[in-house]
């Protein structure tokens, strides 16, 4: 049995959200400065520059986490590369290499604590169920349970993506079970729209996720050439169908 001292006590922490067996926490203050470096931490900390740490309480149950973002383990936990043989390893390498994910993410199973490395990006905790199949921008996958597949999709079209300024590829989650994310803004930030059968026209990339049933495609923001000159809009990227989008307007 272990007793993590300092962890769920400390002052300096706060516990800002908690899914599942999932709890993130805030550092309110970098203590550990100098008086160089002092008057630059207490100003961060006043403008929400703040480290947060996802802490994930494992029951027997399973995460797959990004290569590199467990700072520490306790209890009885172990960790697989994740990889199933030479198929499954080229396949996730390839997958990887397009989406800019790392090619293989370790597996944490067992029963006890893993925590994640500090980041000064913001947190959310997703129900990929509540998706239906939940589409990520680059960069966005911390963590998700082990359960969840996870696979590579592509635009409809090569020019959607190109014209939209859109990766070709996206890594798609499928299944039941919490994903963990970072955001480049906070959820109070976030907009979230939620389409049945109908159409959002977003004028730049500040979607940073979306079901996998929504329809992307690229289209000028007015129906003639002249009203998209006049609006000074041009193209604008359109998600149709029925689903979810995440849109950070301030990123």
């Amino acid at each position: 049995m272990i007793t993590c001292n300092n962890l769920y006590d400390n002052g300096n922490m706060l516990k800002i959200n908690e899914l599942g067996g999932v709890k993130v926490f805030e550092h309110q203050r970098d203590l550990s400065v100098s008086a160089g470096t002092a008057m630059q931490a207490y100003f961060a900390a006043e403008m929400n520059v703040k480290k947060r740490q996802v802490l994930i309480e494992l029951n027997g149950n399973s995460y797959t986490v990004q290569a590199g973002a467990m700072q520490w383990m306790a209890g009885d936990v172990s960790m697989t590369s994740g990889i199933k043989g030479v198929g499954d390893f080229i396949g996730k390498a390839f997958g990887g290499a397009v989406t800019k994910e790392s090619a293989a993410k370790p597996e944490y199973k067992g029963k006890g604590l893993v925590m994640l490395e500090p980041t000064f990006k913001h947190i959310l905790l997703e129900k990929v169920e509540d998706w239906g199949s939940l589409v990520l921008e680059d960069g966005l996958f911390l963590a998700c349970e082990s359960n969840i597949q996870q696979k590579v999709v592509t635009r409809s079209t090569l020019t959607s993506a190109v014209a939209g300024k859109e990766g070709l590829f996206n890594l798609c989650l499928t299944g039941n079970g919490i994903a963990v994310l970072e955001s480049p803004v906070p959820r109070e930030e976030l907009i979230e729209f939620v389409l049945d059968n109908d159409e959002v026209k977003i004028d730049g990339n500040m979607a940073i996720a979306w079901s996998n049933s929504l329809k992307f495609t690229v289209e000028r923001s007015s129906k003639s050439l002249l009203g998209s000159a006049v609006s000074g809009e041009g193209l604008v990227n359109v998600y149709r169908g029925s689903g979810k989008i995440l849109m950070a307007p301030t990123a």
